[in-house]
């Protein structure tokens, strides 16, 4: 058995420009953030991206390197629109195949088992058929002859996913609350590549948790990375959760202004920038707390002194 462990960018470097590229996770829940700012340090554009959206979404949108997306949303959950991806969408600067949350599940099961489609009742009685006319509809062979949406195979060349743990051969294990689909990403495309949170000894895997948290099979996996924090700013729990603090500056930053301050160097220089702005934060609230007790400070002096003038005049 093979030693599968590489760096973010040397997982990075096996994708192409132009490529069907399947990213895991859930809004803005356990995304694979180091491996996305590995693709925005490199040259790779032309993206069709496969994602229930968040973050990684909003970067590739704000970066430029996304032809074609293919999803249910784009959220970052505490925040319902992730802002970066409607000012991309505004302007026009990719197309969409908006679908149902349910009808993209589908797709992705359709793909992992290698069917051209699947029939879903999802999406008929809505406007997705109507904002995408590319969808076809098929009559059941039996008696009841319903008419049902030919959900089409999202079918990828590469999907990237990120996981609490995972061994050197590519096992991937989930400890939060939900799956996320991640299993299903990596069956559907051609290869994939997990980021985890901690590398450990196979053994290991089973016990921290129950054999069904893993989720993830070596047989679809081709490279594992050790990425500690490699989900920020998104959650990965039990491991953290979302750094909502850095979201909200996120969001309401523009695009370059953000991508020069973390995203110019590599992963480790973006943790510790990330760590310096909390640390500018927190001064600037302790100076500011600060401010404020010696303001609530001179205000009751000020009355005490004009208490004192009131007593004196009237004495």
């Amino acid at each position: 058995m093979t030693d599968k462990t590489m760096t973010a960018d040397e997982a990075v470097s096996r994708l192409e420009s132009g490529m069907t590229l399947g990213i895991g996770g859930w809004g803005s829940r356990r995304k694979p953030m180091a491996l996305v700012r590995a693709l925005l340090r490199s040259g790779i554009t032309d993206l069709t991206v496969v994602s229930y959206g968040g973050p990684d979404v909003g970067m590739l949108a704000a970066a430029g390197r996304i032809r074609k997306l293919v999803a249910a949303f784009a959220t970052l959950d505490s925040i319902p629109l992730e802002p970066h991806y409607r000012a991309a969408r505004e302007r026009g600067a990719f197309e969409l195949m908006e679908v149902d949350e349910a009808m993209f599940m589908w797709g992705l099961h359709a793909a992992a088992n290698r069917l051209p489609f699947i029939p879903v009742r999802a999406g008929i009685g809505s406007d997705v058929m109507r904002v995408n006319p590319g969808l076809r509809t098929v009559r059941s062979p039996y008696e009841d002859g319903e008419t049902l949406v030919a959900m089409p195979a999202l079918r990828m060349d590469a999907a990237l996913v990120h996981l609490n743990r995972a061994d050197r051969l590519g096992n991937g294990q989930y400890l939060g609350p939900d799956p996320y689909f991640d299993d299903l990403f990596c069956e559907a495309a051609d290869r994939a590549y997990i980021s985890c949170e901690r590398l450990v000894d196979t053994a290991e895997l089973t016990k921290e948790a129950a054999p069904q948290t893993l989720l993830v099979g070596r047989h679809t996996v081709h490279g594992v990375v050790d990425a500690p924090n490699g989900a920020h700013f998104t959650s990965c729990v039990p491991d953290y959760g979302r750094d909502e603090e850095f979201q909200r500056y996120y969001a309401s930053t523009p695009w370059p202004e953000f991508a020069e301050r973390f995203l110019t160097g590599d992963e480790q220089h973006y943790q510790w920038a990330v760590q310096a702005w909390h640390k500018e934060r927190e001064e600037t609230e302790e100076k500011k707390g600060k401010k404020t007790h010696e303001e609530k400070a001179d205000e009751e002096k000020g009355h005490e002194e004009q208490k004192a003038s009131m007593e004196k005049e009237g004495t």
